[in-house]
């Protein structure tokens, strides 16, 4: 079966990693123990206009893992919210007693390639939701063997499913060194160029959410995604799982600014498997659980007066919405309504909740101008979600 051939060199690499300062073992399923922008345009001062997209995990920051409000790269905090990763490799685990001990979260060690179904990943998965703890799955990537879109289906269609239950986290996507280059013959990025494994993992990840809705999360480590992709910054938007054992974190691939989840362990410490902790609150890794909640500006200049209508299409609440605004074309602001401040051309307001399928309006009033001029009008952004609206000359 797949990496049960290869544990002796693994071990013998994850050695090598710990003298190093490198980890390049991966999730405990893994050798060792195995594992946006929306364009706007301008429209007519009498037309309605409208855009839209989802916000992750009900927060209204574009980054991934901003928006769970994760520490820098160099925090040395003590992690108040640990967690797991295990396999078949890891066997029978006492679940309660995992719970007993501070786990909140684990990961479960479920598919890899295209042929290959971890035999405890029912039980385990199971099993971690019954304890209580949020759970999710990982498939361990061979990027050789098919292309990334198939690896995905194969992902959800074996346990990689994601549900909004409360306590359902992202699938993730483990990237690391070739574990079985004696067998074929291919070095640590599986013979792939860093150009065919950005594509790869391109091709991966957006299937996964198109299949789930949701960003699946990437674990790897910063000298394999240095090596194998060129350290690609086109996938900030996923939550990063840094795989790093030490005792810090040390440094994040490009594309980051910080990481949500670190492997600093692996079977060493008093949870079964790897040794995680994640980068934020509770409540920030129980959003990742969550679906993404929808935000539509909808709006129309008349006058000297604008109107920007904010809804949550979604299923969840959004708290501490941020609204910004600017004009264009010499306008000022004189008045904005309740939660907004403004100064000069620019505007800031802050929605405090926003519940599922409602709205909040805003309107915003600028100063007179002289009738001809240059081009007026007002952009607003909540999140990733643009809207521009055109006064009339």
């Amino acid at each position: 079966m797949k990496h049960r051939t290869a544990v002796i060199a693994a071990v013998a690499a994850g050695a090598l990693a710990l003298e190093t300062g490198q980890a390049s073992a991966l999730p405990s399923g893994s050798a060792l123990t195995h594992p946006s922008s929306l364009a706007s345009a301008p429209v007519s001062a009498s037309a309605p206009v409208s855009a839209s997209a989802p916000v992750l995990g009900g927060s209204v920051l574009s980054d991934a893992s901003a928006s769970a409000g994760f520490s820098g790269p160099g925090s040395r905090r003590a992690p108040k919210v640990v967690g797991t990763d295990v396999s078949n490799w890891t066997g029978d685990i006492d679940w309660e007693a995992a719970a007993g001990a501070g786990a909140a979260f684990a990961f479960v060690h479920a598919s890899e390639g295209v042929d290959y179904v971890s035999p405890r990943f029912a039980a385990q998965y199971g099993g971690a939701a019954e304890a209580g703890l949020l759970r999710g799955a990982y498939h361990f990537a061979q990027p050789h063997e098919s292309g990334g879109a198939e690896q995905a289906d194969f992902f959800v269609r074996n346990g990689g499913r994601w549900t909004s239950d409360g306590r359902t986290l992202p699938g993730v996507l483990d990237l690391e060194d070739n574990p079985y280059g004696k067998r074929n013959r291919l070095d640590n990025c599986y013979g792939l160029t860093p150009q065919q494994a950005v594509t790869w993992v391109g091709d991966f990840t957006r299937r996964y959410r198109q299949r789930t809705g949701k960003d699946a999360i990437i674990y790897t480590t910063t000298s394999w995604w240095r090596t194998c992709t060129g350290d690609s910054r086109a996938f900030g938007r996923h939550p990063l799982w840094l795989a790093r054992w030490g005792t810090e974190p040390g440094e994040i691939p490009a594309g980051w600014k910080r990481h949500a989840f670190w492997q600093s362990a692996d079977r060493s410490g008093s949870l079964p498997g790897g040794q995680n902790s994640f980068n934020g609150t509770a409540s920030q890794l129980r959003a990742l659980t969550r679906a993404p909640s929808k935000i539509r500006l909808t709006g129309a200049a008349r006058g000297n007066t604008y109107t920007v209508t904010v809804a949550n299409t979604g299923t969840e609440p959004v708290t501490a919405l941020k609204l910004t605004g600017r004009t264009f074309g010499g306008q000022k602001f004189t008045k904005a309504g309740k939660g907004c401040r403004f100064s000069g051309t620019a505007v800031r307001c802050t929605i405090t909740r926003l519940g599922p399928k409602t709205t909040a309006r805003l309107t915003f009033t600028v100063a007179p101008a002289r009738s001809g001029g240059p081009k007026r009008g007002l952009k607003v952004a909540a999140g990733p979600v643009t809207l521009t609206l055109a006064a009339a000359r």
